[in-house]
């Protein structure tokens, strides 16, 4: 699947999801919005690099595709961390709604892309 294909249909979840936990989370107020959407971004881009720098690292050597998709894990991790932490103590986010909406996704586009991947692996041995 192509990288465009790919965010599209990491949008398309994003989208529908926050579609139907939206008028949950009214109830709760403005901000678990906020902090839930913002969650979701973070979590569309974790994916966004990760499927991107796994289909660059496919046809290069053991070494590189490890170092690639090590390096880019440990570094994406602390690209998050640092924005949950600037989400909560810059711009004043609900921890818990914020907790769950990056864990939440970070799982769905992680299941998502490692089908994908896995997929496109078994189809070029074929």
């Amino acid at each position: 699947m192509s990288a465009e294909r790919y965010l599209l249909l990491v949008s398309a979840v994003l989208a529908g999801s926050l579609a139907v936990v939206w008028p949950a989370l009214a109830s709760a107020g403005g901000a678990a919005q906020r902090a839930a959407a913002f969650g979701g971004l973070l979590a569309w881009a974790n994916t966004a690099a990760a499927y991107a720098l796994a289909r660059w690292a496919a046809g290069r050597s053991p070494n590189v595709f490890l170092g690639a998709v090590l390096g880019g894990m440990v570094t994406r991790m602390g690209v998050v961390l640092g924005a949950v932490v600037a989400g909560i103590l810059l711009l004043d986010m609900p921890r818990l709604p914020l907790a769950i909406s990056v864990l939440a996704y970070f799982l769905a586009f992680l299941a998502i892309e490692l089908t994908l991947l896995h997929r496109q692996g078994t189809q070029r041995e074929a």
